[in-house]
């Protein structure tokens, strides 16, 4: 899983270089692809349930699922998250990162970025032998409601292995359903997903599109991260 997890944070980092107004989000999915192809592995995303892409582009008010399009023109201001997933000899990888376009993005989408980044490390704190899942979504909510933004419900982290998605769910925020101990050898892919404005979310017609419902900004991180004695290791770093 490492080793998929290096050619997602590799891919990943190609495509930040490439953010710029005037960039597609279909110019980021076609160098993901091509990259993808290069390193041995195949898109984990492409196909799955029908999903036409191997990358995930959400732009501004889109929370995860955004489809790439050529219609889709990055403008100066703008903030892209990218989604992208691979499969390695049976192993998944997948990561987040949410990039801002050009040099003239608001103080606030500014603060949403280092927040949201900010608070999957807080969670990443929480990946210990002992602890429950649930301590995961507590550390992401209380940090990111004390700097004022509010945490998506209705889309959570998973567990990865040799699926994409696996058990159990993780979700960003307190919750007493999310009791299961960490073991050592858990994979969770931990991703929260933080709004600037309320937490409510809604999909769009393309059955895909998950968006603010009120208009907000939103930002998405995301890591692989094992658990072992010595504490969480991530494996997409």
């Amino acid at each position: 899983m490492r080793r998929s997890g290096r050619i997602v944070r590799e891919i990943l980092d190609d495509l930040r270089a490439m953010v710029a107004p005037g960039v597609t989000t279909m110019d980021l999915e076609k160098a993901a692809e091509r990259k993808i192809l290069e390193s041995g592995a195949k898109p984990a995303f492409k196909g799955y349930y029908d999903y036409p892409c191997v990358l995930c582009t959400s732009v501004n008010e889109e929370i995860v699922h955004g489809i790439p399009s050529e219609k889709r023109v990055l403008k100066a201001g703008d903030i892209v998250s990218i989604d992208c997933g691979v499969v390695l000899d049976g192993y998944y990888g997948d990561a987040a990162i949410t990039v801002a376009v050009g040099d003239s993005v608001s103080p606030e989408r500014q603060k949403l970025l280092e927040v949201t980044e900010q608070s999957l490390y807080k969670a990443i704190e929480q990946v210990k032998i002992g602890n429950k899942v649930s301590d995961i979504g507590a550390a992401v909510q209380e940090y990111v409601e004390a700097n004022g933004f509010s945490v998506v419900r209705e889309f959570v982290g998973h567990g990865i292995g040799t699926k994409l998605h696996e058990e159990p769910q993780v979700p960003n925020f307190r919750s007493r359903g999310a009791d299961t101990r960490l073991r050592e050898g858990m994979v969770l892919a931990i991703e929260p997903m933080v709004n600037s404005g309320r937490p409510e979310a809604r999909v769009l017609d393309d059955k895909w599109t998950a968006v603010t419902a009120d208009g907000s900004s939103s930002a998405h991180f995301e890591h692989c991260v094992a658990v072992t004695r010595d504490g969480p290791l991530i494996l997409t770093q």
